[in-house]
């Protein structure tokens, strides 16, 4: 593994299996590469400390959106966005400040201490917020028709304060279960049977460590607002909310017919039991309120095909990161060397790689730096709620997210290409690298929904997230490596430069990227949901229209 250092370059590609006129042209000459040197030297900017970490809001993300707008001009890129090149999306901040969990049953009363015993969510609409009421265990809290599961189905939750365990049903297929996983599935779900507030008890498979859960709460969440200034994404029948300790939810089982002990083993088993449970609850939520404004980045490459360039395949990437916060190791600053100024640079190379085509893909291409995917996919939410081209005219979305930086790259997971045509697609550009493609090794993680591709999926368009594999060569363990990175780096100041970074590997990944999006782009058909899948089930549309 060659670590910080730039490798040769890479063998000029040529894609495979591309349906239509243009494909057979371009295959009689030789393709751009996406160049390691470039990716570097993009990470580097984007990574260094001077943007103090490019959290929404602040000066350092301004020069990074500045730097992506600059580089879209140079390659020619039209502006697609609202003002020129940037998409301005305003941001509500809430940080819970103060406030307690109280606990009472038979047994008397337990005050939890906030950021020691849990860790509190914020109000998005109150500056003072109070709930009291029973307690009612509701497994994971997923209600799936499709499954004949549903966690309700044998408790009253209306008017109580439902807790609930990470995660979903392991006998899910990995997206569904990541989709039901999602927080914001789970509190759509409480609101809508009735729920008053949600104490949420960590499953046993959880890898993110406590320490860390509350050194990001105790930064706060944000929500983008729409034009009257509401926030988006909230349930105001959920009047408190939290994530408890492990100790601390222990305590809610005090009595109960199960301890918390049978309940996780239950939950390793996808069959959690609801029942109420004895006592009841008392949160009380003190949070502050900020508002700013933080752009996404938009540039299009117009397509040369007369019927087809009104079709628009995106590229994403999550532009921001976690700022400047608590230090850790003596550092405060939250570079996101990897998560994710190596996507945003793959985007910048990706751009260039199409800019130099000699003649651009027949559907036109748009690049997407987006904000704010750190405090929930943000940015890309607001986009694809208010999209600067015609929602149903975008065939796909293509989405880059953590380069495989940390061992030559062997193995790639294509998030979401299963259920779609993108899978064929994928897997002929991965071919074509020399790169195989694995199931998700990591389901409990639910990587489907946590990166920017998900915006895109909710509003029924075809997504592909392609992710590093835990397979490589030259004899790394790259299961061990990564799971380290996860544990010692993963949202913490030491993503920075400073860490071991094989751009020549990083550079394929971004490369794999490009010739999935130059084969949606100049195929004759777009991309489709496969007959009865889940995601085209929920979220497809249908409809055409044109480019402004």
């Amino acid at each position: 593994m060659t670590t910080g250092r730039v490798l040769g370059p890479l063998l000029l590609l040529i894609p495979v299996g591309l349906s239509c006129r243009g494909a057979d042209q371009r295959a009689a000459s030789s393709l751009p590469e996406v160049s390691p040197a470039r990716l570097e030297e993009h990470i580097r900017y984007l990574a260094s400390d001077r943007l103090g970490g490019r959290g929404p809001g602040t000066s350092g993300y301004d020069s990074a959106a500045r730097y992506v707008a600059k580089h879209f001009a140079a390659l020619g890129l039209d502006s697609a966005g609202t003002a020129g090149y940037y998409q301005p999306v305003s941001l509500l901040r809430a940080r819970a400040v103060e406030g307690s969990i109280v606990l009472a049953g038979k047994s008397g009363r337990r005050t939890l201490a906030p950021y020691r015993d849990y860790v509190p969510y914020p109000d998005f609409t109150e500056r003072r917020a109070e709930v009291t009421a029973p307690l009612v265990f509701a497994g994971f809290g997923v209600s799936a028709p499709d499954h004949g599961y549903d966690d309700y189905r044998t408790v009253e939750p209306k008017g109580k304060i439902v807790v609930l365990l990470t995660g979903a049903p392991a006998n899910f297929p990995a997206a569904e279960r990541a989709h039901y996983a999602a927080p914001r599935m789970k509190r759509e779900n409480a609101a809508r049977h009735g729920a008053v507030g949600v104490l949420v008890v960590r499953t046993r498979d959880q890898t993110f460590p406590w320490d860390r859960l509350v050194r990001q709460f105790r930064q706060g969440g944000m929500r983008w607002l729409d034009s009257s200034g509401a926030p988006a994404d909230i349930s105001p029948t959920l009047r408190g909310g939290a994530t408890l300790s492990d100790s601390a939810a222990a305590l809610l089982f005090t009595g109960a017919p199960h301890a918390l002990g049978e309940i996780l083993a239950a939950a390793e088993a996808g069959k959690p039991p609801a029942f109420d449970l004895p006592g009841q609850a008392t949160i009380r939520t003190m949070t502050v309120h900020d508002r700013l404004e933080s752009p996404n980045v938009a540039g299009l490459l117009r397509g040369s095909d007369a019927r087809l360039r009104d079709e628009v395949v995106v590229f994403s990437a999550h532009l921001d990161h976690l700022g400047i916060g608590e230090p850790v190791r003596g550092d405060s600053i939250y570079n996101g060397a990897m998560d994710n100024a190596s996507g945003s640079a793959g985007l910048l190379e990706v751009a260039r790689a199409f800019a130099a085509l000699p003649r651009p893909p027949r559907r036109s291409i748009l690049f997407l730096a987006v904000t704010g995917e750190e405090e929930g996919l943000l940015g890309s939410d607001y986009f694809a709620e208010h999209p600067t081209v015609p929602l149903d005219r975008i065939v796909a979305d293509v989405n880059l997210d953590g380069l495989a930086l940390l061992y030559p790259l062997r193995t790639l997971v294509a998030f979401g290409a299963e259920h779609s045509t993108l899978d064929s697609t994928v897997a002929r550009a991965a071919k074509r690298l020399g790169v195989t493609i694995t199931p998700d090794p990591f389901p409990q993680e639910v990587f489907f929904v946590r990166s920017d591709q998900y915006s895109f999926v909710r509003r029924g368009v075809p997504s592909l997230f392609p992710f590093m594999g835990l397979q490589s060569d030259s004899g790394v363990d790259a299961a061990a490596r990564f799971k380290a990175w996860l544990a010692t780096r993963y949202h913490t100041p030491q993503d920075d430069l400073d860490q071991p970074m094989d751009f020549a590997s990083g550079a394929r990944h971004a490369q794999l990227g490009f010739l999935a999006g130059l084969e949606i782009a100049d195929a004759d058909q777009r991309p489709a949901w496969k007959p009865g899948d889940f995601f085209g089930r929920t979220f497809g549309r249908k409809g055409v229209s044109a480019i402004q």
